[in-house]
């Protein structure tokens, strides 16, 4: 459905809010541009002015089945008449058992413990305590441009934007290192870039900085996320668990964003085959609801009573909502329709690249969609001054998107859309970008 703009954005309610907002809030809350949400359903957002809005954002990656799917709220519906809060560090009560039981059959074999949080940074955390838990090591590696959550162990881990971490260390010990960009490539050849990445891990970092027998776990988004969308070359995430498996490293892979069939499949990790050690997810597997998974096997696993627990974990309406969005995920032809839709949004995305320079790279998997916005194709500066005026320009014209990274535009719609939706919101970026242009 094409937006339907009634006012120019922001209107007088919007701006009556935005200014209550100004007053209460942290200041330390972003907001991207002036949007005020009132309700939402599939593909659409409504303002509290009236206006609506094509979403190709699904609130961070997290609304996959669609704002407001029926099923999804007449289960919470359903679990909030009979037991919202079910104390499960406690007390044990069955809809958090059927969740796990269910989400480990999306898992690979032998993927097949479950620890219940509140959110992706709190996956996070959980899985640093369990690597350090299980291998008696101290030190974490991840990457330059990752995000991991703001929390302190997860934020010790991010290294996106220096004000994300200014004036909150000392952070836990973690070593950073260059995440293989094909468009930006480490060592300058687009085709190794992987290889060279985990051989820097082999040949510096373990030489220079840390050793390997000292490192608990390496953090990787199979594909980064808030850093810009990057799909990494597909022998990074093979090389990178070969690496972990001579040392004694676990691999965890952070799916908070890429979880739940938004690059076409279950997992990110699984188009090449890698199995983890431990999983992340958050997001889109609450169905819009906080909730956040930490999934390993028994082997390691393995910490005793106590250890580490949460008082909402395994919340019964975060699980009640998270079974309607696996019964949705498990029907048939689920991912190769992500797939589909993915290709179509890139090839779309590509003409518009052919018409603006100022697009410089288009990349992504499934509908995890990155457009690269440069000054200058021939030197890719980046362009984030440009990238915010599209931005504002487009959600004044009724599309609703995320930068990422330096100057990219992210599209990650919610699964549900169809062709035309994307259409719609592609003839939106072409109008913005030519006013932006213009301008």
């Amino acid at each position: 459905m094409e937006p339907l703009m009634r006012v120019e954005p922001p209107g007088e309610k919007a701006l009556g809010v935005l200014r209550r907002d100004a007053v209460v809030i942290s200041p330390s809350v972003m907001r991207e541009y002036p949007l005020v949400l009132q309700k939402a359903s599939g593909v659409n957002l409504w303002d509290v002015d009236g206006n609506r809005y094509l979403d190709f954002t699904a609130g961070i990656a997290v609304m996959n089945t669609g704002w407001n799917h029926p099923n999804v709220v007449a289960a919470v519906q359903e679990q909030a008449n009979s037991l919202s809060h079910g104390a499960f560090m406690d007390f044990c009560s069955e809809i958090p058992v059927r969740c796990a039981e269910e989400l480990v059959g999306f898992f690979p074999d032998g993927l097949d413990r479950v620890y219940y949080a509140n959110s992706g940074a709190e996956s996070v955390e959980a899985a640093m305590k369990l690597a350090r838990h299980h291998t008696g090591r101290n030190y974490f590696i991840a990457f330059y441009r990752g995000f991991h959550g703001r929390t302190y162990g997860a934020l010790s881990l991010t290294a996106g934007k220096a004000i994300q971490r200014r004036a909150f260390g000392p952070f836990l010990p973690a070593v950073h290192v260059p995440y293989p960009d094909p468009y930006r490539p480490f060592a300058g050849d687009p085709a190794t870039c992987g290889a060279d990445v985990v051989a820097y891990i082999e040949d510096t970092v373990f030489r220079f900085e840390v050793a390997p027998d000292e490192v608990a776990a390496i953090f990787v988004e199979p594909v980064l996320g808030e850093g810009g969308y990057v799909v990494p070359p597909p022998d990074f995430l093979p090389r990178l668990r070969q690496l972990c498996d001579e040392h004694g490293i676990l691999l965890v892979v952070d799916e908070v964003q890429s979880g739940c069939f938004r690059t076409g499949r279950f997992l990110a990790s699984t188009h090449t085959g890698v199995v983890p050690d431990i999983v992340c997810l958050g997001k889109a597997i609450g169905g819009g609801l906080p909730f956040g998974v930490t999934v390993a096997s028994s082997e390691v696993m393995d910490w005793p009573p106590g250890s580490h627990a949460s008082t909402f974990g395994g919340n019964n309406l975060a699980c009640a909502a998270s079974l309607a969005v696996m019964d949705l995920l498990r029907e048939e032809g689920f991912g190769d329709r992500v797939t589909a839709l993915g290709d179509y949004l890139v090839r779309r995305l590509g003409e518009l690249a052919e018409r603006h320079p100022m697009i410089g790279d288009v990349r992504g998997l499934g509908l995890m969609v990155g457009m690269e916005l440069v000054r200058d194709r021939s030197t890719k500066e980046p362009a984030p001054d440009e990238r915010g005026k599209v931005l504002r320009r487009a959600f004044e014209l009724g599309l609703v998107l995320l930068p990422a990274g330096e100057s990219v535009i992210r599209a990650s719609p919610p699964l549900v859309i169809e062709e035309e939706d994307i259409d719609a919101g592609v003839a939106i970026l072409d109008r913005a970008l030519e006013d932006v242009n213009g301008g």
